[in-house]
């Protein structure tokens, strides 16, 4: 990019079927090319696998390599224009090509003594795309590539249709995907942004959809991420994790993949020579130690993403995530009961008489042997013998992880038929259980 460049004009006429894309950078030589015999211009846009940026071993920081965007747009018009002013050559050019490329004009070519400029119109033939006219869905889609584009290129004005976008830095453009949050709890996240270096910025906000992440590449947009996003994620999620562990003591823990679904991420970044997995260059696959620059993370940054919400939210996640745990372990009523050794069951638990039953509670096999003798004078029909093994769980104080974990009282409430966060407050409520009353049997 030419660093005096700083305006870009993009027009869509959906009616005409024409678009446009003018930008003051430096204009194209006009000048003909001493091997192929042709102006460079032609050469660019009408000529396929020519382009300036074949060599691998020069760092580039351009999004296109082999020449081909421009071009197939030429291939896939009824009309292609390019227009450039070069004020080095003092020429002024201007090509046409028709029928996807099989026609073209001679070049024309005048004096010139102007600012540098370049510009392209094209009408795209609608009927390779199957398509009558550029309907409203695709003139968004390439709307908002000139958002895009007004993000990611730092100090360019970019205009569409003659008006100026409202978008001139990368944050305001993470502001538009934000504005318009409608839940009462995104409304209070915040948003830390950091301007890392001159080839990194980052933005972050907690998100109550799983992961989400937009990105961009040399301004082009990361559908699908890549290992950019992997590496800004993995530095935030390194230490959230660490920041939740403490606050969330004797509680589940908590794995970084699920620090991860509470995240939405906002990655703009220039990468040397980039590498894509497709053609689309929806995902990069550049290696880390290629990028060509660092993205470190300061710790105003980071103190930020702390206080965005991020630590309550995925806190919020935890607590519900245990209680659904509780629940699955939760009792039901039912007449028979398996896989609870040493349990001698009362004959009408869980049943319809289950309101009547006691569990007799002991402290061991000893005591058990004692209450199952008592049992023999007055019948097993209302009684129910478990023996306890060792000092019980004091569930008052007790996290949800030391309560799923506790296999004597999962079986308690498995023998009573318990469901956790309920309340037995009517008689109603008793008959849902399978036994009605607990006997303490000590010494």
């Amino acid at each position: 990019r030419d660093s005096k460049m700083d305006c870009i004009k993009i027009d869509i006429n959906a009616d005409t079927n024409t678009i446009s894309v003018w930008n003051n950078g430096q204009g194209i030589p006009v000048v003909e090319h001493k091997d192929e015999k042709m102006f460079v211009p032609t050469m660019i846009f009408g000529h396929l696998l020519t382009s300036s940026n074949y060599n691998d071993e020069e760092e580039k920081v351009t999004g296109g390599r082999n020449g081909y965007g421009a071009k197939l747009t030429n291939i896939y018009s009824t009309k292609f224009i390019v227009e450039t002013g070069s004020r080095e050559y003092k020429r002024h050019f201007k090509q046409t090509w028709k029928n996807n490329m099989g026609e073209k004009s001679d070049a024309k070519i005048k004096d010139f003594n102007s600012d540098d400029f370049t510009k392209i119109t094209f009408s795209p033939d609608l009927t390779k795309f199957k398509m009558e006219k550029l309907d409203d869905d695709i003139v968004k889609l390439m709307s908002r590539r000139a958002y895009d584009v007004a993000a990611t290129t730092r100090g360019v004005k970019v205009f569409l249709n003659g008006k100026r976008l409202p978008v001139k830095t990368f944050k305001d453009y993470v502001n538009l995907y934000l504005k318009k949050r409608e839940d009462d709890v995104e409304n209070t996240f915040k948003v830390a942004y950091q301007n890392v270096n001159s080839r990194w910025e980052v933005a972050f906000t907690p998100s109550s959809w799983g992961f989400q992440q937009v990105s961009f590449v040399n301004s082009i947009a990361t559908a699908k991420g890549g290992r950019h996003v992997d590496h800004v994620v993995d530095m935030i999620v390194k230490q959230l994790v660490e920041v939740i562990k403490k606050k969330n003591k004797g509680g589940a823990n908590i794995k970084g993949t699920q620090v991860k679904n509470h995240m939405w991420i906002f990655v703009n970044c220039l990468i040397v020579n980039p590498t894509f997995d497709s053609q689309s260059k929806e995902h990069m696959t550049l290696q880390q130690k290629s990028f060509g620059s660092k993205c470190v993370l300061n710790e105003d940054f980071m103190k930020n993403v702390v206080k965005s919400g991020i630590v309550d939210l995925v806190l919020s996640w935890a607590i519900r995530k245990a209680e659904i745990d509780l629940n699955k372990v939760s009792g039901t009523k039912k007449k028979v009961l398996k896989g609870v050794p040493k349990l001698d069951d009362a004959a009408q638990a869980g049943t319809s008489n289950s309101r009547r039953c006691t569990l007799i509670l002991t402290e061991g096999d000893s005591a058990k042997t004692l209450a199952v003798a008592g049992l023999s004078v007055i019948g097993r029909d209302y009684y129910g013998v478990f023996p306890l093994r060792g000092k019980l769980l004091n569930v008052r104080e007790a996290t949800h992880k030391q309560i799923t974990d506790n296999a004597e009282i999962n079986l308690l409430v498995k023998i009573v038929g318990l469901k956790y966060q309920k309340k037995y407050s009517s008689e109603d409520d008793m008959k849902t259980l399978r036994y009605g009353k607990i006997m303490i049997m000590t010494d």
